[in-house]
């Protein structure tokens, strides 16, 4: 009986443990489905709610992008002012050193010619007026040496490639001085070496008589030692503040008639000139134009000199290749920083241009958003 007991106990727990077992089982799934699909529909909620935010969150993110910009495009704008006034002070001082200088430099060469002229009947001998055939062009290329001022340098860059294929077209080879350190820069990369630069120089703001002694002594001795037949200078002549001319002008040999040249035979001698007065008009710069004419005497036949004129010649020589070189050295300098003050302004008007622009998309988001959010706000009401 005992066995008998024992042996059906088991069978009764087992049974009890499956009856117990099953409806846990069955229940489980009933007791997960609601909460899962709960959570399911909790995240799809907040998925929904915050596309809005997002929204938000962008305008927001662009809206200070715009303020970043337009304080950058603000704070470009003063500095673009601020170098068109400095700009403008410099051209000033170089238009005056330009038109101060040219009647010396023109009266020096007609004096110079003019001795020149009472040398026909002797054996004297005029170096630098000596004609030869033109196989070697020494070419002077004047640049500036910083940027910022429009196109300027590269033009002159482009105008001396131009002259050397030229000359080279002839059957003519041509060396460089370079004058600048964007020429310098330019011509003597490495990647350029077709180029044959024998020397060069800095420009620098304010030309002086040493920097061009320099240069003049450099040319004087290479067309003496006859290194090249011909010396030819690359400057950009100036005009006004909105005119400026390239032009290649004959240094070495000495003109016939004792006028300055292109390599044209056209005289570059100026006749007239404008002046500028730096003024102020309803609280913005403004410039005062004034037309001035150079004198350009001629000079008389009938002068009698003291010295033997071998002897003043030499003595002038030195004097007008260095007057020649200062003057292109000064009309160049003048013709860079009008084209850096020209530069600076439009820099400075496209600046406003593009801070109006940015305001009014901003004013536009802003006002986009103020009404997304009294929407929102209408209808939670």
């Amino acid at each position: 009986m005992a066995q008998s007991m024992s042996m059906k106990a088991p069978a009764s727990v087992q049974v009890a443990r499956v009856a117990r077992s099953t409806p846990a089982k069955v229940a489980a799934p009933r007791a997960l489905g609601p909460k899962m699909f709960g959570n399911t529909a909790g995240l799809s909620m907040s998925s929904k709610g915050s596309a809005p935010q997002r929204g938000a969150l962008e305008v927001c993110a662009a809206l200070s992008d715009l303020r970043d910009r337009i304080e950058s495009v603000k704070n470009t704008q003063k500095i673009t002012d601020a170098m068109k006034l400095v700009a403008a002070a410099k051209v000033r001082r170089a238009q005056e050193a330009v038109i101060g200088g040219r009647p010396f430099s023109e009266n020096l060469v007609k004096v110079l010619f003019a001795v020149n002229a009472r040398l026909d009947g002797e054996d004297a001998e005029v170096p630098l007026a000596t004609v030869r055939p033109v196989k070697n062009v020494l070419l002077v290329v004047c640049t500036g040496d910083r940027g910022l001022c429009g196109g300027f340098n590269s033009f002159m860059i482009k105008k001396a490639e131009a002259r050397v294929a030229e000359l080279e077209a002839m059957g003519v080879s041509a060396s460089l001085v370079c004058v600048g350190k964007k020429a310098v820069k330019y011509f003597k990369n490495p990647q350029r070496s077709m180029y044959n630069v024998i020397a060069n120089f800095d420009m620098g703001n304010k030309p002086t008589t040493a920097e061009a002694q320099a240069v003049a002594d450099q040319l004087y001795s290479s067309f003496i030692a006859e290194d090249c037949d011909k010396v030819e200078i690359l400057y950009t002549k100036f005009k006004s503040l909105i005119a400026t001319v390239p032009t290649v002008q004959t240094l070495l040999p000495l003109a016939a008639e004792g006028e300055v040249c292109d390599v044209n035979g056209v005289c570059v001698d100026a006749a007239e000139d404008e002046i500028f007065k730096l003024t102020s008009k309803d609280g913005a710069f403004a410039v005062e134009r004034e037309s001035l004419t150079t004198d350009t005497s001629t000079m008389e036949s009938n002068i009698v000199f003291e010295q033997s004129p071998s002897q003043i010649l030499e003595a002038l020589l030195p004097l007008y290749m260095n007057s020649q070189v200062l003057r292109a050295f000064q009309e160049s300098t003048a013709s860079e920083l009008a084209s850096r003050m020209n530069a600076m302004s439009t820099a400075s008007d496209n600046a406003k241009e593009l801070k109006k622009d940015l305001s009014l998309s901003y004013n536009r988001q802003r006002q986009a958003k103020i009404t997304a959010e009294l929407i929102e706000l209408c209808a939670g009401s």
